[in-house]
């Protein structure tokens, strides 16, 4: 594995070029491999516990599009022309509380951990929801789980900004009618996931009408 290099100057330069893209240009296609590389960053991202509490749909079919567009509102464009569509799934309760089959899978079979490693982790675990955190009902653990998947699209975004790919989260969509969306037609067990996010890739149509506006460094950081 190689050091990474990749300069300041080009990666700050990748954040002013990212903007919430509002119309992309249906004319240009991402390829397989930049998509991949893309959601190849989501799978590398880190989460609490390296517990994973996520699952990304790529919504590629039109008919689907068009059954997304009344149950979010802030989309439609966006589903019309960007190249890519995301759906950003993370789990609930019964794949991420501490007893679950799913966290014994991911402490067993894909991290390998030994027994014991894997009983003092299930304690700091359950310990973590709680005590520390207070994970004491369903909301509060699909939240928890939401923070994680939330790395995960801004490191798609990010990615996606330094190869000079456009992007736009959305969480502009009614939850529960969504939901039921994807349990009637995208065959997911809401039971299991919830909708945090969505979000679109492709190329932009025009560059942005405003430059882009944060607040001033000193009054987002302070040094003790």
């Amino acid at each position: 594995m190689n050091t990474p290099n990749i300069s300041k100057e080009e990666i700050i330069n990748a954040f002013n070029f990212r903007h919430a893209t509002k119309e992309f240009d249906d004319r240009k296609k991402l390829t397989d491999e930049e998509i991949h590389f893309i959601l190849q960053t989501a799978q590398l991202s880190p989460s609490s516990f390296g517990f994973e509490p996520w699952h990304f749909i790529v919504v590629q079919d039109k008919e689907l599009r068009e059954l997304l567009k009344p149950v979010a509102w802030g989309a439609p464009v966006k589903l019309d022309t960007a190249s890519h569509f995301i759906l950003g799934l993370s789990m609930k309760a019964p794949m991420v509380k501490y007893d679950t089959d799913y966290i014994m899978s991911m402490m067993k079979d894909v991290k390998q951990l030994p027994a014991d490693v894997i009983e003092m982790y299930s304690k700091f675990y359950r310990e973590f929801q709680e005590r520390d955190f207070k994970l004491d009902n369903d909301q509060k653990l699909f939240d928890w789980a939401s923070k994680q998947t939330y790395i995960a699209l801004g490191n798609m975004m990010t990615a996606a900004a330094l190869t000079g790919i456009d992007s736009c989260p959305i969480e502009g969509f009614h939850q529960e009618k969504a939901e039921t969306l994807l349990r009637e037609k995208f065959d997911i067990d809401t039971d299991k996931y919830g909708l945090s996010y969505m979000v679109a890739f492709g190329h932009r149509k025009a560059a942005p009408e405003f430059p882009k506006s944060r607040r001033n460094f000193d009054d987002i950081v302070t040094w003790k």
